[in-house]
């Protein structure tokens, strides 16, 4: 007799049975659950995950809009050249990483294997240009002036460089048309960066990683508008990567043409001035250091007075923006950035700080007017000026005697803005202020626009400095541990400014509102905050946001999106005292600094404004300004360890005049010869399909003014003619030829603080 049931089956065994049924249920359970989730309720999501895994991506990039002057002319357009590229994925499937084909590339293409390599490296933080700083996944462009030889033989040699391409593209272009660079305008393209997709991946405007974008200039301002948008063709393939069909394409839409207030004709003439200025400035003698100027940098800009739009707009040194097409090389980009560059990608005209000197009379004026002072009120102007142990002198210890604003703006007499900043310190408190203090000078220097930006439609411009108490409070907090650490009450010169800084560098001391008066000491100012004020000195008052976008015109020419001139202030000064101003200023150019450039000028026909200023700066050789208006344009030019504002700039500022309204050094006006006797008005032509008419542009308008001026010395009346009534001429203009006050007459050569 036996215990086993008839079943065969013990209590204990019932039970494992149980349970692994119950884990097998529940192992189904789960399954189907799971299936459920994937196949029901996350199954379009999967679905559409799946698809991707046969559908392959051929993106098209859009053609970027061109950068067009004033008429139409391009200055940055497209061309198709023959780029060869190579793909870093398909490097790196090779045992050497790719080595022997960028080697053997290299050989064909005439560089060296270095050369190669480096253009295909990405960048970060230890890696140095050249380098990719694109997507590692995107073909990286090595040259994009391959010849149709070099492009054959990769291509029939295919095997022997995987990942190796060479194809017909549309490149960037830097046309310089009449020899006119305007780089820093211009700016420059690199690939995008993953960072930059990151970022713009939500917005309306994404990036794609074969894009190229706008690094600085104009073609940073105006990216999204340029850009376009790329297109993408989606193929369906199978799993061996044979295409078995379109899944859908979205045609590329080509980027917008901007159209500039810049004149191809005008920049020309205005960089080649600045060039020459500079070169000239470079053979004078500066008898302060006894050496020849420098004349390291400059910068020039000429401006609609009405408008504030940019004609033109020079910053030297320069360089050619189409370096950087088809990725830069490491020769090219020391040359750029290297220490012994002095750094040429530096658009100086908004990025170039510098004491104004004289130029900034005009604040100070306005400044002494609304503190109270007759504008035709009688200041002295002695020969030197003493504050407590320190003398403060006139330019060549000059003594004018009695004399009022509009005078001391004529002969720039610095006595009488040291009498009155210094009077205006003293009611403000002096070195002890009372509670709220006037500050007239500074809060003028605001109220003009200066120590903030202008607005300009460009990339990175700076603000300058207005050294208020806010500023020396902040600058001596900064700074106050170095200069205790190495200053000495009986030290050197610089020791002992450092001794005086670190006791009291937050106060405002006599000596800086002395200084400060006549555009010196720590304030700072750019070309284009300069040519702004003396353009709204000329408009009657406005302030206008300066730009060099006039508008946008669509790829079709159906859209045209104009960019209108917008005002960010008004001067703070009242129309007699902006006519008294204006009246003095054209006194400048007819009997006081500058009459010696503007001799023959036909004053009664286009009645010239100016301003002289040679700005000091320490440890330096003193920088040259000449600041200038009509009722059409203002111009202003600098010019780093130039030497005096009449001096170095005053040439070139008036044959700029000259090419814009075809004057001669007589006086005679040629129309013919007026490269822009009045600002452009409207756009240029648009046509039915899209294109905008071009104008043909001469090989260098700047050579052609030159022609045209010989012309006119020829038939000029002999030496020792009159000059046309409506010009006084100074004594040097008498002494200098006419061809000597055009290029390099340096009659006013000896060191003046701010003429």
């Amino acid at each position: 007799m036996t215990n086993i049931p008839e079943t065969g089956r013990t209590p204990r065994v019932q039970i494992r049975l149980v349970v692994i049924q119950v884990l097998v249920l529940s192992l189904l359970g789960t399954l189907g659950g799971r299936l459920w989730y994937l196949q029901i309720r996350e199954g379009a999501a999967y679905a559409k995950e799946a698809s991707g895994n046969h559908v392959q991506q051929v993106v098209e990039p859009a053609v970027r809009g061109s950068i067009l002057d004033a008429r139409g002319v391009p200055l940055a357009d497209n061309e198709t050249r023959l780029v060869v590229s190579a793909s870093r994925t398909e490097l790196l499937k090779q045992k050497d990483d790719g080595k022997a084909v960028l080697t053997k590339l290299a050989g064909v293409l005439g560089m060296t294997a270095e050369e190669v390599t480096q253009k295909v490296r990405l960048c970060d933080s230890q890696t140095p240009q050249p380098c990719w700083n694109g997507s590692p996944y995107q073909p990286i462009p090595i040259t994009d002036e391959a010849t149709p030889k070099q492009a054959l033989q990769i291509r029939e040699r295919a095997e022997d460089f995987p990942g190796v391409t060479a194809e017909p593209e549309a490149v960037r272009r830097y046309a310089s048309p009449g020899a006119a660079n305007t780089a820093q305008v211009l700016g420059y393209l690199s690939p995008v960066t993953d960072e930059e997709i990151t970022k713009a991946q939500d917005t309306d405007s994404p990036y794609l990683r074969s894009d190229q974008v706008g690094r600085s200039g104009l073609e940073r301002e105006y990216d999204k508008e340029l850009r376009g948008k790329a297109g993408v063709t989606r193929y369906e393939v199978d799993n061996l990567g044979r295409v078995i069909g379109q899944a859908e394409a979205d045609a590329a839409q080509p980027g917008s043409n901007l159209v500039t207030s810049i004149d191809a004709r005008v920049q020309r003439v205005a960089e080649y001035e600045l060039n020459e200025a500079m070169k000239e400035a470079r053979k004078a003698w500066d008898r302060n250091t006894n050496q020849r100027y420098k004349a390291d940098s400059g910068a020039v800009v000429v401006m609609e007075a009405k408008t504030g739009r940019v004609v033109a707009m020079a910053s030297n040194p320069s360089y050619d923006p189409n370096a950087w097409v088809g990725g830069i090389s490491a020769k090219d980009y020391k040359r750029l950035t290297g220490k012994s560059s002095n750094y040429p990608l530096l658009n100086r005209a908004i990025q170039g700080q510098a004491a104004p000197g004289s130029v900034f009379k005009v604040v100070s004026t306005a400044a002494a007017v609304q503190a109270g002072y007759d504008f035709d009120g009688r200041y002295n102007c002695s020969s030197s000026y003493a504050v407590g142990g320190q003398v403060f002198k006139n330019f060549e210890s000059q003594n004018h005697g009695p004399i009022s604003l509009g005078r001391a703006l004529e002969v720039s007499c610095d006595t009488v803005y040291y009498q009155l900043a210094h009077r205006e310190w003293q009611r403000d408190g002096g070195i002890a202020p009372k509670k709220k203090p006037n500050d007239y000078f500074y809060k003028t220097a605001h109220q003009f626009g200066l120590g903030a930006e202008t607005g300009i439609d460009l990339p990175n411009e700076v603000t300058g400095r207005v050294p208020d108490r806010e500023w020396k409070q902040s600058y001596w907090e900064a700074n106050k541990n170095g200069w205790c650490k190495t200053g000495k009450k009986n030290g050197s010169y610089v020791e002992k400014i450092a001794y005086e800084n670190c006791l009291e560098g937050n106060k405002m001391r006599a000596g800086d509102e002395i200084n400060y008066s006549i555009g010196q000491g720590d304030t700072l100012v750019t070309p284009i905050q300069m040519a702004t004020i003396y353009g709204a000195i000329a408009n009657g008052g406005t302030l206008y946001d300066p730009t060099v976008g006039k508008a946008i015109v669509s790829a079709d020419g159906r859209t045209v999106q104009e960019i209108k001139p917008k005002a960010h202030g008004k001067l703070p000064v009242s129309r007699q005292t902006l006519a008294q101003m204006d009246d003095a200023l054209a006194g400048v150019a007819t009997r006081g600094t500058a009459a010696w450039r503007f001799g023959g000028w036909p004053q009664d026909k286009i009645e010239m404004h100016a301003k002289t200023g040679t700005a000091e700066v320490y440890g330096k050789q003193t920088t040259s300004w000449f600041a200038t208006y009509t009722k059409d344009y203002s111009i202003v030019m600098t010019i780093s360890q130039g030497g005096t504002g009449s001096g170095a700039s005053g040439p070139a500022v008036r044959n700029i005049y000259d090419a814009l309204y075809g004057v001669a050094d007589d006086g005679t006006i040629t129309p013919k010869n007026a490269l822009l006797p009045t600002p452009q008005q409207g756009l240029p032509k648009i046509k039915a399909d899209g294109t905008i008419a071009s104008p043909k542009i001469s090989k260098d308008p700047a050579k052609e003014q030159q022609t045209f001026q010989k012309a006119t010395e020829k038939s000029a009346t002999p030496a020792g003619g009159s000059l046309p009534a409506a010009t006084v001429a100074s004594p040097e203009v008498n002494r200098d030829t006419r061809r000597r006050r055009r290029r390099g007459a340096r009659g006013r050569g000896s060191r003046r603080v701010c003429s």
